[in-house]
């Protein structure tokens, strides 16, 4: 049996992923940048450097990279992050995990600014034991830094943990740490392109997944 889950947040618990495509398609832009939404849609749940990368010329990154974060920074708090809700039943998920004695980490791309905004959306402060964030790694999704930063916080080995995730982004950082994912297609991405990329199970969102525990790779 597992010891930990290592919880992704946007797409995940969070009904947000078309809010940051949209945020982030915006973005770019107003700097010269056009992008289709369904294009934006497959970067989310990759780090903000990584979205900048795909679509900026490298001899250019240095040039826009902290003007175009600013700006979707900005932009995303005052016209989006009220609107973000919660899945239906993310945070009695979350019990149910709990209930069955595995611990809570958030590993996440997010900043821990807000991290803390949607921990308070969710309303799961007391559920999470540990949390990691874009601060704690040096590399963002795809790269693995997040979960090794969710494992070592947590002092369990990666064949201990199971992570949960959204995106082919999630499962291939978490692998790259050496963890396993149980994915969900509510981020927007399909129950095959989630097996594709190596997603152990896969359920519709968090209501779906506690429907059906009890089958589930975090069951006991």
């Amino acid at each position: 049996m597992y010891k930990a889950v290592l919880c992704d947040l946007d797409g995940t618990l969070l009904d947000s992923n078309h809010f940051h495509a949209e945020a982030w398609q915006r973005t770019f832009a107003n700097f010269g940048f056009n992008i289709g939404f369904e294009d934006m849609v497959r970067q989310i749940g990759k780090g903000g450097d990584k979205v900048i990368a795909t679509y900026v010329p490298e001899d250019r990154i240095a040039e826009l990279e902290d003007d175009l974060k600013n700006f979707r920074k900005d932009l995303f708090h005052r016209e989006y992050m009220d609107r973000i809700v919660p899945f239906s039943d993310a945070k009695n998920l979350l019990k149910r995990m709990r209930q069955e004695g595995l611990r809570v980490s958030v590993a996440s791309s997010t900043n821990k600014e807000d991290l803390h905004a949607f921990l308070m959306l969710l309303r799961i402060h007391a559920l999470v034991e540990e949390h990691t964030t874009a601060d704690d790694a040096e590399q963002s999704k795809p790269a693995p830094d997040i979960f090794q930063a969710a494992l070592k916080k947590l002092g369990i080995q990666p064949e201990d943990a199971v992570a949960m995730g959204d995106t082919p982004w999630d499962i291939e950082a978490a692998g790259k740490a050496g963890v396993k994912t149980v994915a969900l297609t509510c981020g927007g991405w399909t129950e095959q392109e989630l097996k594709d990329a190596g997603a152990i199970a896969v359920y519709r969102d968090p209501a779906d997944l506690l429907r059906r525990f009890d089958s589930s790779p975090f069951a006991g």
